[in-house]
């Protein structure tokens, strides 16, 4: 079982249905809701450790209910929690989550804790980062404290999955420290200026992120699929057909399958169809942490469309 070191953020994720995402100023009723594990970085700490990979999560939690009730999860789950602080005074974080009938979002995000997550945080985990066999980050906390575990991962030679989200831009020094870059469209255009709405926006945006710095490139495109760019392979692999219930965390479960897929050294292709078939099986299913599926699940998944 190889070994993920995942370092990012934790929330509760507070869930709405809604016939369709409000407007700027506008009320809609009649929503059911729903509270569920969330924050990119927990999820895709889950992700990867349903997915076959031996997760060591470094966050931090507020001391309140929702960082009890995370830790548990955490158990649950089967992550290494050792380098989890839980931080007096601080309030956990908190997702707002409006999921319209056809499984799109609108999400606002109270960071709470996560924002503490500090240099020192990732300095304590050196152990872990020295086990590692890939570390998996994305940008739900402070960028000083992921260009630190970037750098570290860079001392200890061990390759960095960056899920460049929320959208934010980036310099050079960071991403030349990044293995495999994985924005969806939205993030690929702030990072390059480049409009992704075809495989030739596609095809441009990742040509510009190469000359920053990442080997490869991956960007997710929902529903069409995902665009790779890498020495040994280059185009676009359509997505999974599934009937979409929620997509909230989709692209999370994308990353955590797909570092464990790149952690067991799979082919390019063969590591992002594994990816794919956990984030299309997840979109069936309601919520954040409970839609990542089980390793057994994904196998079945792909095994019935090979």
């Amino acid at each position: 079982m190889k070994r993920v070191l995942v370092i990012g953020s934790s929330n509760t994720d507070m869930v709405i249905r809604v016939p369709r995402i409000p407007r700027p100023g506008e009320t809609i009723l009649g929503g059911t809701f729903t509270m569920a594990a969330g924050g990119k970085g927990a999820n895709q700490a889950v992700a990867a450790a349903r997915a076959g990979g031996r997760v060591t999560f470094v966050a931090r939690v507020g001391d309140d209910v929702f960082g009890e009730r995370a830790l548990a999860n955490f158990e649950t789950d089967g992550l290494d929690a050792r380098f989890i602080v839980r931080t007096a005074g601080s309030a956990s974080g908190v997702a707002l989550i409006n999921v319209d009938e056809h499984g799109e979002n609108s999400i606002s995000v109270a960071s709470g804790a996560n924002t503490l997550l500090s240099i020192v945080d990732v300095d304590r985990a050196d152990d872990a980062f020295a086990a590692a066999d890939i570390v998996l980050l994305q940008l739900e906390s402070p960028l000083e404290t992921v260009e630190a575990a970037a750098r570290k991962a860079g001392e200890r030679g061990v390759p960095v999955v960056l899920n460049p989200a929320p959208a934010r831009p980036l310099e050079d020094g960071l991403l030349r420290r990044v293995a495999v870059l994985t924005p969806n469209e939205h993030e690929a255009e702030i990072l390059t200026g480049v409009a992704v709405r075809d495989e030739r926006g596609a095809r441009e945006a990742a040509a510009r992120l190469h000359a920053r710095g990442p080997a490869t490139v991956v960007i997710t495109l929902g529903e069409r699929g995902v665009f790779a760019a890498a020495r040994e392979f280059e185009g676009l692999l359509s997505a999974f057909k599934v009937d979409p219930v929620d997509t909230t965390a989709a692209g999370d479960v994308f990353n955590g399958a797909l570092a464990v897929a790149l952690a067991e050294k799979l082919p390019l292709v063969d590591a992002l169809r594994f990816a794919q078939a956990a984030a299309a099986i997840s979109v069936t299913r309601p919520g954040a942490q409970p839609s990542a599926p089980m390793r057994e699940e994904i196998d079945a998944f792909l095994a019935d469309r090979s």
